[in-house]
């Protein structure tokens, strides 16, 4: 089968390598579509992923081709998205629930092959069925779709909240998406390029701007949320929370980036400061709310392109082109 393999940091190519087959309790799925995000970009860096090569892909959804010895949930056919991550389930981090903190972190896509190839085995128990509703072509939304749902259970909004969004890319437009539909009565959203932006009118904005100074938010948001990573527009957002209110860092910053803050305003004004890392118990509730029509893929995906083009893909979101872009590995629309 073809397949990317980021063979070294800065070497990807797609190439030829052995089809999968499935071990006891899994299945091999016919990949539809692959989306590429930051951590591609990281493994691609020589970050994340212990040991190259490795066939990327964590974000991906397909169709059931065979199954191994044991699966008696999945039948050849079903179209699925596949939740990456493989907690060890075993150390103490596991034990108290916190799987997406895992200290034997394993994932598809990142530690061993993911689904930047015609064909994957994954454990079937990680695998989640898709309606009629849901094109499979759209469902590599669920993945980080997930993750924007555990970044809302972690802020646990109210209804009424004022909320700002910095950076409209895949992760911003998603939160957009989720806190209009949870009952903020307003979200504004910064960014720089006006694409995105006019896509974040479009899945629910309130206000737009190239720079939070621009709008007039009075005493500040109750909620401010950082899709950047940046340091300059971490500062800025947590200049901007309300009294009372709550900042979440969403974004990938660098290991090494450090950002200033005032100790003494989170002491006198209650501000709460809280991150969000990866998928904790959303996987199947972003399932429901794609299927629901909760997010527009039209608006959210920008690009897709064949599997051949995956080192365009990447260095299109090295450039921060686009949106979501994916790569189409079964060649569908």
């Amino acid at each position: 089968m073809r397949a990317a393999v980021i063979s070294g940091p800065g070497r990807v190519e797609v190439t030829s390598i052995g089809d999968p087959t499935p071990a006891p309790g899994e299945v091999v799925i016919a990949v539809a579509a692959c989306g590429i995000c930051g951590t591609d970009l990281h493994i691609m860096q020589g970050r994340f992923a212990p040991t190259l090569p490795v066939v990327p892909g964590h974000e991906f959804a397909g169709e059931v081709v065979a199954l191994g010895s044991g699966v008696t949930s999945l039948i050849v056919g079903d179209r699925v998205a596949v939740d990456p991550n493989l907690p060890c389930h075993a150390c103490e981090r596991c034990r108290r629930g916190r799987t997406n903190l895992c200290l034997n972190f394993s994932a598809l896509g990142v530690t061993i092959a993911g689904g930047a190839a015609e064909y994957v085995a994954a454990p079937a128990g990680v695998c989640v069925k898709l309606t009629d509703e849901v094109r499979v072509q759209d469902a590599a939304l669920v993945e980080p779709l997930s993750c924007a749902i555990r970044g809302s259970d972690v802020v646990a909004g109210r209804l009424g909240d004022r909320v700002l969004v910095n950076g409209a890319g895949t992760m911003g437009l998603l939160h957009v998406a989720l806190a209009s539909r949870a009952g903020a009565v307003s979200v504004d959203v910064v960014d720089l390029e006006a694409d995105r932006l006019d896509a974040a009118a479009q899945v629910g904005a309130s206000r737009t701007a190239t720079s939070a100074a621009e709008l007039d938010a009075g005493s500040g948001w109750d909620v401010v949320i950082d899709c950047t990573g940046a340091v300059g527009a971490i500062e800025d957002g947590l200049a901007r929370v309300a009294v009372g209110g709550t900042f979440l860092q969403f974004g990938v910053a660098d290991e090494e980036a450090v950002a200033t803050w005032s100790p003494y305003r989170v002491y006198r004004d209650e501000i709460t400061i809280v991150g969000s890392m990866s998928v904790l118990n959303s996987f199947d509730r972003a399932v429901a709310l794609l299927t629901a029509g909760a997010v527009d893929p039209a608006v959210i995906i920008s690009d897709r392109l064949p599997l051949a083009d995956y080192p365009d893909a990447i260095a299109r979101v090295q450039a921060g082109a686009g949106r979501k872009i994916l790569v189409t590995p079964g060649h569908r629309p």
